[in-house]
């Protein structure tokens, strides 16, 4: 079976400032990749994330559902006459292997069946699991209750006509709790990460990258998927790939 070569190399984000989030403008793949919607977490906020599931391990965090949940990209340029617009582009390292500073894109190339989709839900299951096992409750938390409780969040968000982001709906599950109830914590909580205040300023500190990596672009595939190279495709990958547009709970909630 052929394998062809991923469209995703670059993508344009902008920042929003009263929210203090980057959102996809436009991108290289946009069938599979739809901008409209679209949120990337920052190299400030994924690492604040992967602490933040540091108590989730113990339950069975799974590095390799983690590392195919999200694309990593880096600063190419910064044109801060427009918008606030940065030009980012893909790069081929293991993003939790990295020591550059990252962008991480939701990978919600297949939607509700896809690598992101899959993340949240296995976070989904292991907070679950350390409530059950914290927390003394009447009646056994379930997944469907996290989910039922979490779809009310999107549902307003849905009212209010607005995009949640992905740093929103991952810490929505990675801080959940039942009503009235709390998960105990260690006496001395220093430890434990300010959450982070990303700013659009803050990226000029980044390094950058001066162009795709052009072995990358020949070579790059997408994670382990195979699916057949459609007639009239170029190397690049043609104007034409299998699969549809990322919808559903895979973090494209509106």
């Amino acid at each position: 079976m052929a394998v062809t070569t991923s469209k995703l190399l670059w993508c344009t984000i902008r920042f929003k400032e009263k929210e203090g989030n980057w959102w996809v403008k436009e991108n290289s793949d946009p069938k599979h990749y739809e901008p409209d919607g679209l949120g990337i977490l920052d190299p400030f906020q994924f690492p604040w994330i992967l602490d933040m599931m540091d108590p989730l391990r113990e339950y069975g965090l799974s590095n390799e559902v983690l590392e195919a949940a999200f694309v990593p990209f880096q600063p190419q340029e910064i044109d801060k006459d427009k918008d606030q617009t940065v030009r980012l582009v893909r790069v081929a390292e293991h993003i939790l292997d990295s020591e550059e500073q990252l962008f991480a894109l939701p990978n919600v190339k297949d939607g509700d069946k896809g690598a992101y989709a899959d993340f949240l839900e296995h976070i989904m299951r292991l907070r679950v699991k350390l409530i059950n096992d914290t927390i003394k409750l009447e009646q056994k938390l379930t997944v469907e209750d996290v989910d039922e409780q979490l779809s009310e969040l999107r549902n307003q968000a849905m009212i209010e006509g607005r995009d949640i982001h992905p740093f929103e709906e991952i810490i929505d599950i990675l801080e959940f709790v039942p009503v009235g109830h709390e998960v105990p914590s260690d006496d001395d909580d220093d430890d434990k990460p300010a959450r982070p205040q990303g700013a659009a300023e803050d990226i000029a500190d980044l390094p950058d990258v001066e162009e795709v990596d052009k072995d990358m672009e020949k070579n790059l595939r997408w994670d382990d998927e195979d699916e057949p190279a459609e007639p009239g495709a170029s190397e690049e990958g043609g104007e034409s790939e299998g699969g549809g547009k990322a919808s559903g709970k895979s973090g494209r909630r509106r």
